[in-house]
């Protein structure tokens, strides 16, 4: 069945995830913003660190750098190690290939982000202790797991695309980042000129004070959704073996 073989390419490919050189040095050091945040941001927001929703910041950035860092490796790794013509010619089908790499991938940086979030509930139960366990509001909560979930699809499905094609690990990690960061500048330019023009602080302000935090969750829930199935279709529509194996 399917979910075996995709549970062998997991496995392979999770013993993989730090063999590369210079891998694991690479994820700890992205790894170290994260923890650092998670336990900063709690002692300096204390009960606002469960209730403002804040915490959405590191669900998005975590899986983001993880993923963003890993998924790159899928395919091009095995081209580096010259391993990918074992794994084309293997009984593994098309798809099982692609969801293990993928989901090893995903469930590396959404499994990180949840433990950082935890980590984020500690420290804040710790400075604030006063004999009641403190907890994510509950829409925060929600938030926090479907956002780093989403987040973490998406870019598995970005980078698989790169992965194919790259020639190295290296190569596919900056492409994708270079990506990655296109709509983040075309944001951050967006947000400059409306805050620093009379009418564009209007504007936002009124953007900001119409969306509830469960509105705006929604919206961002929704565009991820469709951005993540839409990676991930075009994924399984570029992973062809007979066209990697012509470009072995």
């Amino acid at each position: 069945m399917m979910y075996k073989d995709i549970l062998t390419v997991m496995w392979k490919a999770l013993k993989g995830l730090f063999r590369i050189q210079g891998r694991k040095g690479q994820t700890i050091l992205m790894m170290f913003t994260p923890l650092m945040l998670a336990v900063v941001m709690p002692l300096q927001l204390k009960e606002g660190w469960v209730e403002s929703g804040l915490s959405l910041m590191i669900a998005a950035i975590i899986p983001l750098l993880l993923v963003g860092t890993s998924i790159p490796a899928a395919f091009a790794s095995e081209r580096e190690q010259h391993t990918l013509p074992t794994l084309l010619a293997s009984r593994l089908s098309d798809r099982a290939i692609l969801f293990g790499k993928m989901i090893t991938s995903v469930a590396f940086g959404w499994g990180i982000t949840l433990i950082v979030l935890l980590l984020g509930l500690v420290t804040a139960n710790i400075a604030l202790w006063d004999g009641h366990l403190l907890f994510y509001k509950p829409s925060v909560f929600i938030a926090d797991i479907v956002i780093s979930l989403l987040v973490s699809l998406l870019i598995a499905g970005a980078g698989v695309l790169f992965s194919l094609r790259a020639e190295s690990v290296q190569q596919a990690q900056q492409s994708l980042m270079a990506v990655m960061l296109i709509p983040l500048m075309v944001l951050q330019a967006a947000f400059f000129v409306l805050a620093t023009t009379a009418s564009g602080k209007t504007k936002l302000k009124a953007i900001l004070e119409s969306l509830s935090f469960e509105q705006f969750s929604l919206i961002l829930v929704a565009i991820l959704a469709l951005l993540a199935v839409a990676m991930i279709i075009i994924a399984i529509r570029q992973f062809k073996r007979e066209r990697l194996i012509l470009t072995l």
